[in-house]
């Protein structure tokens, strides 16, 4: 049986991620090795699952319907730039989510709840809401990564609000030029 790779997700608006494109630009301006995500990729990741079976596709889809079975639409922004682990070894840029975020949380804790009984191993760490914006490669210096850490403090940033009314299944194929993202499942919420 086929293997592909996948992870499950709220999709982000086309003006918002306009607005993603637009401060990637701005932070791009310093020269520092990072690998950026492509603002048309760019997504709010509710739980990886690597390479899954095809067969077990609807197993997951099944686990995203009851989880989302009593989550009502609701409202999340998309503000703020922030580093992971910290300002001064950036490894990780990333935008802020704001709104809602205990309905979000409550989502990905469902999910995460459903898979586990599918034998997916349960997030260990607490589950921080935010959008991947680049990569700091790992040839970088630390004054480099210094840097970005720098300009990503000293940057404002805000791209507005969006209600999430769904969360989709992604299919994640990678690729030299950058991967290819092909929605398997959406899952409505209630209205």
């Amino acid at each position: 049986m086929e293997d592909i790779r996948a992870f499950i997700a709220v999709e982000i608006p086309a003006e918002i991620k306009q607005k993603l494109a637009e401060i990637e630009e701005k932070l791009r301006s310093r020269k520092y090795p990072a690998k950026w995500v492509a603002a048309d990729s760019i997504h709010l990741t509710l739980k990886f699952l690597g390479n899954i079976s095809l067969d077990t596709v609807p197993k997951v889809r099944d686990v995203m319907e009851e989880a989302s079975l009593y989550v009502p639409s609701f409202q999340i922004g998309i503000n703020g730039l922030g580093v992971f682990p910290n300002l001064n070894h950036v490894q990780i840029i990333w935008a802020g989510v704001s709104g809602d975020l205990a309905r979000l949380i409550e989502l990905q804790k469902n999910i995460d709840s459903g898979l586990e009984k599918l034998g997916f191993t349960p997030e260990s760490r607490p589950f921080t809401a935010h959008l991947t914006l680049a990569r700091i490669r790992d040839e970088a210096s630390n004054t480099e990564r210094d840097i970005a850490g720098k300009m990503v403090n000293a940057v404002q940033f805000e791209a507005g609000n969006f209600k999430v009314e769904s969360v989709s299944l992604i299919k994640s194929e990678l690729r030299r030029e950058g991967p290819l993202y092909t929605r398997i499942a959406s899952i409505p919420f209630l209205p």
